[in-house]
């Protein structure tokens, strides 16, 4: 398998996975999603696997049966070593325990594979017993939980726990968080923007 291989497998399984929600919410992403045609691919990288800590919870979350779309979940196993893994913080942001349990890739977008418009998408990884603090960023978003019940934090609202398969929706500048219990989490995400570039911002008053 290669990174192009790989990027295409999972973008049609995710638009698939949308498609079958028939939410609301999700209706201004799909009419924005790029066909095979409008999408524009950029060029396949080394195939170097990726050795971000965080993927070592990868095989637990594949063995797991407490997910939705099992496809998608079995792909983005099988492809993770050959796909481009970031994250946005450093240890000096948010220590280094943060950041063995942290990690996510993009599979549309200006970092992905491929890139289209003004929408992106890709899956955040989280370790068990994680807590990722408020933060926030102009795009609007929403997050599907594939796989592991994890608790959201939206503005100054009581945490909320979330399984598998809830939509969640972020507005755009919302503060929000997310902290996980004894499972790892794996998570879809959208963004919808004209800037696509951008990247979250921890949001410091949390930290006041």
């Amino acid at each position: 398998m290669n990174t192009g291989e790989a990027d295409g497998e999972l973008l049609a399984l995710i638009h698939r996975l949308l498609k079958a929600f028939a939410a609301p919410t999700l209706a201004p992403y799909l009419a924005d999603w790029p066909t095979s045609q409008d999408a524009h691919r950029s060029a396949p990288s080394a195939d170097v696997p990726s050795a971000l800590p965080v993927l070592r919870w990868l095989p637990q979350i594949g063995a797991s049966t407490h997910h939705v779309g099992c496809e998608l979940v079995s792909a983005l196993c099988r492809a993770a070593p050959w796909l481009a893994w970031h994250q946005t913080y450093t240890a000096n942001d948010l220590g280094t325990t943060f950041m063995q349990n942290y990690g996510w890739t993009e599979i549309l977008g200006p970092r992905g594979g491929a890139t289209h418009g003004k929408i992106a998408c890709g899956l955040l990884l989280l370790g068990p017993h994680t807590l990722y603090p408020p933060h926030r960023h102009e795009a609007e978003e929403i997050y599907v939980p594939l796989s592991g019940t994890a608790e959201w934090q939206q503005g100054d609202a009581i945490w909320r726990p979330c399984a598998p398969g809830t939509l969640i929706h972020h507005c755009s500048e919302e503060p929000h968080a997310m902290r996980t219990g004894t499972e790892p989490l794996l998570a879809l995400y959208l963004w919808r923007s004209a800037n696509l570039v951008q990247r979250a911002r921890l949001d410091r008053r949390s930290f006041a």
